[in-house]
């Protein structure tokens, strides 16, 4: 087997998990959640996002996270868009996170543009936060399916990776935003997106929907990627593609990578503790199978 001595594992939970939470989390809550998640050793956090809280009102928090996390190596804020951007920047952010969809459909239903003109819309901001020093983040959707248009064809999940690479982003998450992919799928377009682009971070993103997501994860490891996204307690989903369930859930990743002899750096027992912080708070119950299972 290609199996890594360790893995990255960049922990979306307080983003892209609450972003769709139905029950309002308090800015304390949320504060008391990224520090055990950082406490249990996971320091790639995507801690908010700068969207107006009329769309995301879970997210209307954003500057006052910023002002706590904003300055600490590997917190990352999403920036869709320009005036986004401009107060991440404002908020003296070093690592953000920019999106869009593969799919038109999906883009379009998303932030209410094409795949192409969100494309041309990112391209002078990209370059502008590369020349301001800002580490930029990727996140690419509906990467292998759409839920209105159905497959999309690797190819164009691969030339957009291209373009992303040329406008001088540092790393490309690569999202099966509606959980179906296979593994011998994330095998194919994985190896297609590593022979296609240099010097850029790959890291892998799946959703749980079907129950496929950590045998994407290991198909992932056999084609050499050693980064990958998850949220602990799998909490989050997907508000423009329904049916869509959570995140991978961090500990279930952690737990099988660590009993295959592959490195993390999560305590898992911390990260347990941070989960039932947070799972009280929560519209959905854990389920988890670290989370229910492990003593």
């Amino acid at each position: 087997m290609n199996l890594p001595e360790s893995v990255k594992i960049i922990e979306v939970g307080p983003r892209d998990g609450l972003q769709n939470e139905k029950n309002v989390i308090s800015t304390k809550m949320k504060r008391q959640f990224i520090d055990g998640l950082m406490e249990s050793g996971l320091h790639d956090i995507e801690i908010s996002s700068f969207v107006s809280p009329k769309w995301v009102p879970q997210m209307g928090d954003s500057k006052e996270l910023a002002r706590y996390y904003a300055g600490i190596q590997g917190t990352i804020f999403l920036a869709p868009n320009k005036k986004g951007i401009e107060t991440a920047l404002e908020m003296n952010c070093k690592k953000l996170a920019v999106f869009v969809g593969v799919s038109d459909s999906f883009n379009k239903r998303n932030i209410n543009k094409t795949t192409s003109e969100s494309m041309k819309e990112l391209e002078p901001l990209i370059r502008t936060l590369k020349n301001e020093g800002v580490f930029v983040r990727a996140c690419i959707s509906t990467s292998f399916y759409c839920p209105y248009e159905g497959i999309i064809h690797p190819e164009r999940t691969v030339q957009l990776c291209k373009q992303f690479e040329q406008f001088g982003v540092d790393e490309l998450s690569v999202a099966d935003t509606i959980g179906m992919a296979t593994p011998k799928e994330s095998y194919r377009l994985f190896s297609e997106i590593q022979d296609s682009t240099e010097n850029i971070l790959l890291t892998a993103h799946f959703h749980d929907t079907r129950k496929m997501a950590l045998s994407n994860i290991f198909a992932c490891l056999q084609a050499g990627i050693n980064r990958f996204d998850a949220s602990a307690g799998g909490i989050g989903g997907c508000p423009f593609a329904k049916g869509a369930t959570g995140n991978v859930a961090t500990e279930d990743v952690v737990y099988m990578l660590e009993r295959m002899g592959i490195r993390t750096g999560v305590n898992l027992p911390k990260l347990k503790e941070t989960i039932q912080l947070i799972a009280p708070h929560l519209s959905n119950t854990i389920t988890s199978g670290y989370y229910t299972v492990e003593a």
